[in-house]
């Protein structure tokens, strides 16, 4: 029975935030400090101290393509890896032992770069232990968030999630202007020293805060889920009668409720399969343009900045990005009469992904060239990805959303986080093949930058054909409408 609406009200005219919240929101601001503040160093730090360290010109191609491979199976790893975090969370160990318990290791992986800054395999085993602790982490924090909440102070959940993201990009601000100076002037061991600091920091403020989260117990593990359902489609397809769909058959043996929920998330997948190359390319800015900095007349201003400051424009483009998008550009798109849809966001964010390739690959020309082109061109590089990433990857947690059942959101929040594995898992590909001297060698200056935007353009043709046949199905909406109807017949 639905409750009454003026009931609701009532419970909700004085809502209380958990006390819980500012150790949460610590926690993250800190932690993303400790994450972004050792990757904004990472790629040049890889070449100048282990790949090339006596700046040999004819070594510098290879020795960029073996630092971009490590940092982007790092990036690959601790994004694959928050779909285990899950499981063990919510099969096993709970929310809270699981941060508690990858903190610890975030920070052992801290403590391995300080100190191994000039043993390499040292440092790589570093960089695993703190993949496992952002991967641990990042499954479990955001929803941590909501499990502080109950039906008293639902109102300020958007408000607190507003602050957790607020949280999230100032750690990254702050820390890729900081983290570059300090590498320059005291050296690689504080530069990655300080990091790990900020890590215990965080998980200091979070084990501060132990006795008032909310905890929700593990529940076991769950068969009726993404991996065992479509795992038992699969092999038993030969049950597949005329008119079903091929994930009918696991109605047999799983709930048929979770079976229906498993349509809308290989409904989504279609969506997501594009999402891939954008992430390829997006962390790229965070690697290969770094590397492509150093090449560049970094003043501005008056001022010479360090390469590894100038990805400071993305976060900033981002936040100004998204009051714009939001309450001014999609509104008037609307009211022009063209319908902003979440797959219209998507096809326009991979076609202006491409076109800050574009300004990247020729600015590349320009240093392949021999000149010395000003930082200004890679700035609106980052402003026109800024734009890109606001149609994508903001639209894309919004669509997993609404477009999932309530018992798959979690399913496809994990699914997200993979598409992000997976990109970076292709250009580490990419960058071992050319380190190694294989097919993608022939990439060079350039013509690298310029194989990624035939890439996606591939890609953004095969959408333009695909997007239109794809059926959406807001869950959301849907919900909404069911409780109006009930609440009306009561």
């Amino acid at each position: 029975m639905v409750q009454d609406p003026l009931t609701i009200d009532t419970e909700n005219v004085n809502p209380k935030y958990p006390k819980s919240i500012p150790y949460i929101i610590g926690n993250e601001a800190a932690e993303r400090f400790s994450f972004y503040g050792m990757r904004s160093i990472l790629a040049t730090f890889l070449v100048a101290q282990f790949f090339n360290p006596t700046a040999n010109p004819a070594l510098q191609t290879v020795a960029e393509a073996q630092a971009n491979e490590s940092t982007h199976f790092f990036v690959s790893l601790a994004y694959a890896l928050p779909f285990v975090g899950a499981l063990a969370a919510d099969w096993f160990f709970g929310k809270y032992k699981v941060i508690l318990y990858v903190s610890i290791i975030y920070c052992l992986g801290h403590l391995c770069l300080a100190l191994f800054d000039t043993d390499l395999t040292g440092f790589r085993y570093g960089l695993i232990l703190i993949a496992i602790g952002a991967g641990g982490i990042k499954s479990c924090v955001s929803a941590n968030v909501g499990d502080q909440f109950d039906k008293t102070n639902q109102s300020l959940l958007s408000k607190v999630y507003g602050w957790f993201y607020f949280a999230i990009n100032s750690g990254s601000v702050l820390s890729t202007i900081a983290i570059p100076y300090i590498y320059k002037h005291y050296g690689a061991q504080w530069a990655f020293g300080i990091p790990g600091v900020l890590m215990a920091l965080a998980t200091i403020i979070f084990f501060t805060g132990r006795k008032k989260y909310v905890r929700l117990p593990p529940q076991g593990v769950n068969k009726n889920n993404f991996v065992f359902i479509s795992l038992y489609a699969l092999f038993n397809m030969g049950k597949k009668q005329k008119g079903q769909s091929l994930l009918d058959v696991a109605k047999e043996k799983f709930d048929p409720e979770k079976v229906e929920g498993m349509k809308a998330v290989w409904r989504v997948m279609a969506v997501f399969a594009f999402v891939p190359v954008f992430w390829a390319m997006w962390d790229q800015s965070l690697s290969e343009w770094v590397l492509q900095a150093t090449k560049l007349d970094l003043t501005m201003f008056g001022y010479k900045l360090l390469p590894e400051q100038i990805q400071t424009a993305n976060p900033i483009f981002l936040l100004s990005f998204i009051p714009i998008f939001n309450y001014g550009l999609y509104p008037f798109l609307d009211k022009i009469g063209i319908k902003t849809t979440p797959l219209r966001r998507f096809g326009a964010g991979l076609f202006l992904t491409g076109l800050s390739f574009v300004i990247i690959a020729l600015l590349q020309e320009k240093i392949d060239a021999g000149q010395h082109p000003t930082v200004w061109w890679q700035i609106l590089a980052y402003m026109v990805l800024s734009a890109g990433e606001t149609l994508v990857s903001i639209t894309g947690l919004e669509y997993a959303y609404t477009q999932s059942p309530k018992s798959m959101k979690s399913t496809m929040s994990a699914i997200w986080l993979l598409t992000v594995a997976i990109g970076n898992m292709f250009v580490a590909f990419v960058n071992s093949s050319i380190s190694n001297h294989g097919f993608f060698s022939r990439f060079e200056g350039a013509s690298y930058f310029w194989f990624f935007v035939v890439l996606i353009n591939v890609f953004l043709v095969v959408y333009l054909f695909v997007s239109p046949r794809l059926k959406e199905r807001n869950y959301v909406t849907e919900d909404e409408n069911k409780l109006v109807a009930e609440t009306t017949n009561l």
